[in-house]
């Protein structure tokens, strides 16, 4: 039941629980409706528990204009497929809607909600009790993301359960070394080929895998493994479903009325109207759901700019300014920041990581120095520039060399994620692999410089599932990951090779602890573009360094020399050219003593054999 107090902070666009007063919730005697529809002129509540009979158990508008209906019906059971029935103002409108608070929804194509409870009995409070460390901007993060429906599946080809892919992923995860997993969207989708980026239902964990106490179960699986779970969530747009959020009420009461404002062209989906308190009020709470509820570790936030700027996807004639004249969604910034405020007040523990593909200022930055309060952000630059650079032949890739160090620039103007993601392996993109180029040997040689390079880099780490053992098959979310490959040596070196440099990442505190500081990084030498090498060090707050030294042609450097700040023992952490990982087994066998010979400003210095295609690894010892 709605109190005054609920109905005063719906108005006012700051109810971060609207997922405990509006939607379906069950009773001894039945179950309790609460629905806002502010246009319409009727609403009934229809299911299987009246026949789906509109005159069965019609809804009252509440007295206070606030546009919420109410209404109850005996005999509801847990299980049982519900929808609204509303009936429009005007032009005879009629429609049957799922509830946009539903817990829990039919398994598509069937769109009726589900009369839901949320009790689980959670056993991960060791972690809960811990995250605050590993989800810090000070600690070690690795992402794997993933689609749970084409990640492994049965010899059938059968869609997997949250409860049958639990076990497998946290143990594969615990092999592999990676410290959280991001799923890609779990909400409720009509569209399977969307990935779930056209969410119809904000609350539900999607049906096709399970309960939401499936989705728990897994969650809580990885927990007990000590994995962090990262839900991917699209606050930007929705779909035009007729059982969906669109047209609600007889009015575009979720999106804007105008086309300009309200439809994505690209996507070909609604926008959200940020305006309206009561949307912001919508998703605000949907955000906190996941974390409340499921307790999720972080979200990563879909789509950010295409919310930043109402000119996004559009040619000139197709928006609208804002009041200034700008082409900046003030509403939009608004509902972020408060948004990573709700989440942060809320859930100090947790991370809010935004995708933002622009050169907007101080994503990852707080409010009061005028930032939209996300806690990172990906790193779209670097990974086009990386990616674009690793394409060409290593003979042409000194006129290129420019988009190796450039990343470096603006490495710390953001909390930045290195994204190796889905959307680069998809839509004719073909696989990671694909786009190295050479012979079979090359190609993984550069693979793994490619990985290597990355997770010495500033930033945390995330890579897309079948990277991380060269799939060569483009992802698709209809079938598996193409596992068999690992029979291959190659493809079972580059898996080797991922699962070493994430051990390794966990426990040198250079490689992590100072990701976001300038204070952290520092060239050796990024300046020899003939020889397509370079050379920085990496550096922790406290204790020593670690050297990276990275060649990216297929012509060993033998006595090649590199400065480095202090004598002795260096020994050598990692090679990626190893032959466990497939590599011709050139090295320096085990380490190199630095002499006092000065070289690019430092006292004493090394000389390396460096590897074909390949990135060293050295720690004073």
């Amino acid at each position: 039941m709605l109190t005054e107090h609920d109905i005063y902070l719906l108005r006012e666009g700051t109810h971060g629980r609207l997922y405990e007063r509006l939607g379906c919730h069950l009773t001894q005697a039945g179950a309790a409706f609460a629905l806002w529809a502010p246009n319409a002129a009727h609403v009934s509540i229809i299911g299987d528990f009246n026949g789906w009979d509109d005159a069965a158990h019609p809804m009252t508008a509440r007295r206070d204009s606030s546009g919420v209906w109410e209404g109850v019906a005996p005999g509801v059971q847990r299980g049982q497929a519900y929808k609204y029935r509303i009936f429009g103002r005007q032009g005879g409108y009629k429609v049957d809607k799922a509830d946009p608070f539903a817990f829990f929804s039919e398994v598509p194509p069937a769109t009726g909600s589900r009369a839901w409870t949320l009790d689980y009995r959670w056993e991960d409070g060791d972690w809960m009790r811990e995250r605050h460390s590993k989800n810090a901007l000070a600690a070690p993060i690795s992402i794997y993301e993933l689609h749970l429906g084409s990640w492994r599946r049965d010899e059938d080809k059968r869609l997997p359960t949250y409860r049958s892919i639990a076990e497998p992923l946290a143990l594969y995860i615990d092999s592999m070394d990676f410290t959280h997993v991001e799923l890609m969207p779990i909400t409720e989708h009509p569209f399977y080929g969307s990935w779930g980026y056209q969410t119809t239902g904000y609350f539900a964990p999607t049906s096709r895998y399970g309960t939401p106490q499936d989705f728990m179960y897994l969650v809580d699986v990885l927990h007990r493994h000590g994995i962090g779970v990262i839900l991917d969530w699209v606050p930007s747009h929705f779909p035009s479903d007729a059982h969906g959020l669109a047209y609600f009420d007889g009015t575009h009461l979720y999106e804007h009325a105008d086309p300009k404002q309200g439809f994505h062209p690209e996507w070909n989906s609604s926008i959200f109207n940020y305006g309206r308190n009561e949307v912001r009020g919508f998703l605000l709470s949907s955000g906190l759901f996941w974390l409340d509820k499921y307790h999720i570790d972080g979200l990563r936030v879909d789509a950010v700019a295409s919310m930043l700027y109402l000119d996004y996807g559009r040619k000139a004639g197709e928006w609208i300014p804002n009041r200034h004249g700008g082409r900046e969604n003030l509403d939009a910034i608004e509902f972020l920041r408060s948004l990573n405020v709700a989440v942060y007040r809320d859930h100090p523990d947790v991370q809010m990581i935004a995708e933002e593909s622009t050169a907007w200022p101080m994503v990852s930055r707080p409010l009061y120095v005028g930032g939209l309060g996300f806690g990172m952000k990906w790193n779209m630059g670097w990974m086009h520039d990386t990616l674009d650079y690793m394409r060409q032949e290593p003979l042409y890739r000194k006129y290129h060399h420019d988009r190796l160090s450039f990343s470096i620039w603006y490495a710390f103007f953001e909390n930045f994620v290195l994204p190796l993601s889905h959307d680069e392996v998809v839509y004719g993109k073909g696989s990671l692999i694909g786009k190295m180029p050479g012979d079979n040997w090359q190609q993984f040689a550069n693979l793994r410089l490619l990985f290597g390079y990355m997770w010495a880099h500033p930033g945390k780490k995330l890579l897309f599932m079948g990277g991380e053992f060269g799939q060569r098959r483009e992802w698709t979310h209809e079938d598996s990951l193409e596992w068999w490959v690992l029979q291959y040596a190659d493809h079972a070196g580059v898996q080797r090779w991922v699962a070493d440099l994430n051990a390794l990442y966990r426990v040198e505190p250079a490689l992590y602890e100072t990701d976001f500081e300038g204070s952290g990084f520092e060239w050796i030498d990024f300046r020899n573009a003939d020889q397509s090498v370079i050379s920085f060090l990496r550096k922790p707050r406290n204790g020593a360094p670690v050297v990276a030294v990275c060649n990216f042609t297929p012509v060993p450097r033998l006595n090649y020399i590199v400065g480095v700040p202090q004598g002795g023992w260096w020994r050598e952490l990692l090679n990626s050219d190893a032959q466990i990982y497939g590599g011709s087994d050139m090295g320096n066998f085990g380490g190199v003593e630095a002499a006092p010979v000065a070289a690019q400003g430092r006292g004493h210095s090394l000389a390396l054999t460096l590897p074909p295609l390949a990135i060293v690894l050295l720690k004073p010892a």
